[in-house]
């Protein structure tokens, strides 16, 4: 389900991020690969202060592999630590794992040098909707299905999941809302199924989803819809797809509806191979 954002809920996200900021030592900041810019929230800084982060960009399986080491080393120069994994198949948790004790380091060891024993790191999962939040706390809970429960000192209503023997997840993501104000974004959402279907014009996706690959991806889009060159016009172009896809409406017309969920099928889908919607090289 899609969540309708008003400024309303804006602030009852950002205040229930902020209570239970007051619990983690650190923040799993967790966005899609495949939209490494246009799927953060736009006030994310103001609203985790000077938490320690660690930014995680999943769905690494279906994101341009050269543009995911990009990103990665683009967050490392501003000063925000990266890691890609696959939530789904549990690929690169050990590097989350690893990532976080990395950060924490030099906080635990001032705690051993007062004397004081470290305990358990305290993490928890923020994001916007639909980029992998519950999947990765599923993942993590299958993983060790352990939890610590009413830990002292947390409100009775905190679950935490062991993850491992130092690190223990709220198992309550922080959702916070996309941006609205860049209409691009709004594709490149509703390109990969984070916004629902119901309230997108489908050929107008398509057309944007077409025109994204003519840009960045010509030779897939080439060899996907056998396209001899890559036409500047579309229609001619849905008129190709639809023909060979055989989608005819009624009198042998070509469906152009049909045409588009096709094409937004393949995008989502990896017929079209692995795709990221925000190039570094643009930012």
């Amino acid at each position: 389900m899609t969540i309708q954002w008003f400024p309303g809920h804006m602030a009852k996200a950002r205040r229930e991020v902020t209570e239970n900021l007051k619990l983690v030592d650190i923040i799993f900041e967790l966005i899609d690969a495949r939209l490494p810019l246009s799927s953060r929230n736009p006030m994310i800084d103001e609203v985790v202060h000077q938490k320690t982060r660690l930014l995680i960009l999943n769905k690494m399986d279906m994101a341009d592999e050269a543009q995911t080491k990009k990103w990665i080393a683009y967050f490392e120069s501003k000063g925000h630590p990266a890691v890609a994994i696959n939530s789904l198949e549990g690929k690169g948790l050990q590097t989350v794992f690893k990532a976080a004790k990395e950060l924490l380091k030099p906080k635990w060891d001032r705690m051993k040098d007062r004397g004081i024993k470290p305990r358990a790191i305290r993490a928890m999962i923020v994001g916007i909707p639909n980029v992998g939040k519950s999947t990765l706390i599923n993942r993590f809970a299958k993983k060790n299905i352990a939890r610590t429960g009413n830990t002292p000192g947390v409100t009775k209503k905190q679950q935490w999941i062991k993850v491992e023997k130092e690190i223990e997840l709220l198992d309550t993501p922080g959702i916070l809302w996309p941006k609205f104000e860049d209409q691009q974004v709004g594709y490149k959402l509703a390109l990969t199924g984070a916004i629902k279907d119901a309230v997108i014009n489908m050929e107008d996706l398509a057309v944007y989803g077409l025109r994204f690959l003519q840009e960045h991806y010509p030779k897939r889009m080439q060899e996907r819809y056998q396209l001899s060159e890559v036409s500047e016009d579309l229609v001619e172009t849905f008129d190709h797809i639809g023909k060979l896809r055989r989608c005819y409406a009624g009198g042998g017309e070509i469906d152009y509806d049909q045409v588009a969920e096709l094409i937004v099928r393949d995008v989502r889908s990896l017929h079209l191979g692995r795709l990221t919607f925000d190039f570094v090289e643009e930012y």
